[in-house]
């Protein structure tokens, strides 16, 4: 191999080294893995012999266009000059500092700069990547395909992809295939990421045990839009991820000058499965929130499956009467409280509280919340609007539409253009409006519903505009508005549950809801796939009487508060239907999730089987103190007594010290960190008791063995 240019970026614990191909203008990865796993021969590098394909096409390319890469899957596309397709460029020029690196590729014919750009986030181990395309000549350029990156990733027996699947109410479900050769696509193009796929996949080597020792590589798409990821298993050795936004008009339209950015391609990598990998995530996560980051996330109370779109001041009152009781923080009036909004087939648009409801004045009745000790939120649904709205009559231009074609209502309702600035400034004045005229300080803001005849009459052509980025950028626009003009505001992120969750939403949101099922059983299922991708201190949960959609067996209220407790902890359920002993057992378990809801949210997360293993967990180690808090489920047959003598279950725990001594807070039960790392945490179930939260306090003063009467 000949000597070639060579850029390392690293973070805490890995290294990202990327080098100009010797066989062609193009950069190629070279390594990347743990700290110095650049030392030595490339395990990407390869034989230079090429049959029926180019060198380009067998190379560990981190971005080539069509034209240069013709054969096995090009990250650009491009027309320009009449019908011309296809870009050769030249190397042009690296600039590297401490904060990422920049490799420039220019195509003097087609008029393009190709920017691949890198950063490195600072106390993680991620790094960044997206690509700046500039139109350098005269004529216009059609991007036809601009995906923001490509990472190649060395395999022995083809990959093992981890990725997120699933559908409304079933979302971020934990889903492996071993791709050994072809393959393999997910995406969407609903206008946001979905309720079938998460932008997120985890790629390790198949020929490796899945035993949290495999060096597993991870990508995430920060786009709120269409996007897709693709792998692709290769010949030779390798399988090569590419991922980016999907234009919804087929192309871009680049003009003489302009620069567009693609998303951010947030790279990650982990000696330690897909359970270290998620740990990776979260810190990054922890990054995105920035000085929101240490922000209490307080106990919410939802009237939603209490009330449905009956809302009426009394009624509200007397739920928020109950959640004050138990310990609730904030109260959020959810769908309904707005004119016109008897049911789903109105409403939306229409942001102003209906006086029928509040018939004492709707400040009145947020006053009469906060005197119970609770803060006040709203949801709303700002880009929907209802057909029969005053805002439709008024504005029908606003909404998406194809000219001289009916409109589609899905579920009653219509999709404001939220590209336009004019839309965008109504719904900052909506906000404005509400957050200043009454002491709001929680919106849970949700999406019902995709763009379906996704047009702008009187724009020109629909294939020159593009509608999906504007709407993204409209979208983060407000969201951009919100935190700063009103940063008391807690948000949380919505799309009919889980459909739209990146990290563009996260870094502008406090909390997001995972999904609209909240049934026990089936929410564990989500929530342990959603922490694989995510943070606890994003993910909202509540407790509710929800009985389960595709598990439907029964679960205790404990079972249903302990899940709750591994994110952000909230309450759904209809209060005024529980008994005192049900109220006193919430309140119970409300005051002991405050005490620990900061090694929660904060902790290092270590997932402990899953929920198709008869018993599994969640681990949360606080980083630099003394607690670890395991929250332990039962998913097996619970009734029925055992024909033989049986022993608890034990789920081993991980990431301790096996010198130091663990109590158990509520029991007093000693333990050795080496008898929890080897022979786990008991857990003893019956039919009344399905769920535990154990709090261990390191015990700093015990050194020696542990008295054998303490033993479990």
């Amino acid at each position: 191999m000949t000597s070639c240019e060579r850029w390392t970026l690293r973070t805490e614990h890995t290294s990202y080294t990327v080098r100009l191909s010797p066989d062609g203008p193009w950069a190629e990865l070279d390594a990347w893995g743990p700290l110095g796993v650049e030392d030595g021969p490339s395990a990407l590098d390869w034989s230079r012999r090429t049959h029926f394909i180019t060198p380009a096409d067998a190379a560990p390319a981190e971005y080539l266009p069509q034209g240069q890469r013709p054969f096995t899957g090009a990250e650009l596309v491009v027309g320009h000059s009449g019908d011309q397709r296809g870009v050769w460029w030249e190397f042009a020029g690296a600039e590297q500092d401490a904060d990422g690196l920049r490799l420039a590729f220019t195509d003097d014919v087609a008029g393009l700069r190709t920017t691949l750009c890198y950063a490195t986030v600072p106390g993680t181990d991620v790094v960044l990547r997206w690509t700046e395309l500039t139109c350098t000549g005269d004529g216009e350029l059609r991007l036809e395909r601009l995906d923001s990156g490509a990472v190649t990733v060395p395999v022995a027996d083809g990959a093992r992809l981890t990725y997120l699947t699933g559908q409304w109410s079933q979302e971020f479900t934990h889903t492996q295939l071993h791709l050994r050769r072809g393959t393999f696509s997910m995406g969407s193009i609903q206008g946001v990421p979905g309720h079938a796929y998460a932008p997120w996949l985890a790629v390790q080597d198949a020929a490796l045990p899945d035993d949290g020792t495999a060096p597993t590589y991870g990508i995430a798409l920060e786009w709120s839009g269409n996007w897709h990821i693709t792998a692709e298993a290769e010949p030779g050795g390798a399988v090569r991820v590419r991922a980016g936004r999907v234009p919804h008009e087929g192309a871009v339209v680049l003009q003489p000058g302009q620069t567009l950015a693609t998303p951010r391609l947030a790279c990650a990598f982990s000696p330690e499965g897909t359970d270290g990998l998620a740990r990776v995530w979260h810190r990054y996560e922890r990054h995105l929130g920035g000085d929101r980051l240490h922000r209490t996330r307080k106990v919410l109370y939802n009237s939603w499956e209490a009330t449905g779109f009956d809302v009426h001041a009394a009624d509200q009152l007397e739920l928020a009467k109950v959640a004050a009781d138990i310990g609730a923080e904030v109260f959020v009036v959810d769908d309904g409280w707005f004119t016109g909004r008897a049911d789903d087939t109105g409403g939306l648009g229409d942001w102003y509280p209906d006086p029928a409801e509040f018939p004492r004045g709707f400040g009145r009745f947020v006053d009469d919340v906060r005197t119970l000790g609770l803060g006040f939120g709203l949801w709303v649904e700002p880009e929907a609007i209802s057909p029969n709205s005053r805002l439709h009559a008024e504005h029908p231009d606003w909404v998406y539409r194809v000219e001289d074609r009916p409109g589609r209502l899905v579920r009653n309702q219509l999709l404001l253009d939220l590209g336009r600035t004019d839309v965008q400034d109504f719904v900052i004045g909506t906000f404005d409006r509400l957050l200043t005229g009454y002491p709001i300080e929680y919106l849970k803001w949700d999406m019902n519903r995709p763009p379906t005849e996704r047009g702008r009459p009187g724009a020109g052509p629909a294939d020159r505009l593009d509608l999906d980025a504007g709407h993204v950028a409209g979208y983060l626009r407000v969201l951009d508005h919100l935190r700063t003009a009103h940063p008391h505001v807690t948000v949380e992120g919505c799309a009919g549950g889980g459909g739209r969750i990146e990290h563009a939403t996260l870094a502008r949101t406090d909390v997001v809801w995972p999904s609209d099922n909240t049934a026990p059983l089936d929410r564990l299922a989500i929530q342990h796939g959603f922490l694989h991708a995510h943070a606890p201190h994003v993910m909202s949960s509540w407790v509710t009487d929800s009985p389960g959609v595709f598990d439907p067996r029964p679960r205790s209220l404990a079972f249903r508060f302990v899940l709750a407790m591994c994110g952000v902890l909230g309450i759904g359920a209809d209060l005024r239907s529980w008994n005192a002993d049900q109220r006193a057992e919430a309140a119970r378990w409300i005051a002991r999730y405050k005490e620990i809801r900061d090694v929660v949210h904060h902790g290092e997360v270590r997932l402990l089987g899953t929920p198709k293993d008869p018993t599994c967990g969640v681990q949360y180690t606080e980083a630099h103190s003394s607690r670890t808090v395991v929250a332990g489920f039962s998913t097996g047959v619970l009734d029925g007594a055992p024909l033989v003598p049986g022993r608890p279950a034990r789920l081993r725990l991980r990431g301790l010290d096996p010198a130091a001594a663990y109590r158990d807070e509520d029991t007093g039960t000693h333990y050795s960190g080496a008898h929890l790392l080897h022979y786990g945490l008991p857990f003893a179930w019956t039919a009344d008791h399905d769920a535990r939260l154990v709090v261990l306090t390191r015990d700093q003063a015990r050194t020696g063995p542990l008295d054998p009467a303490h033993h479990p």
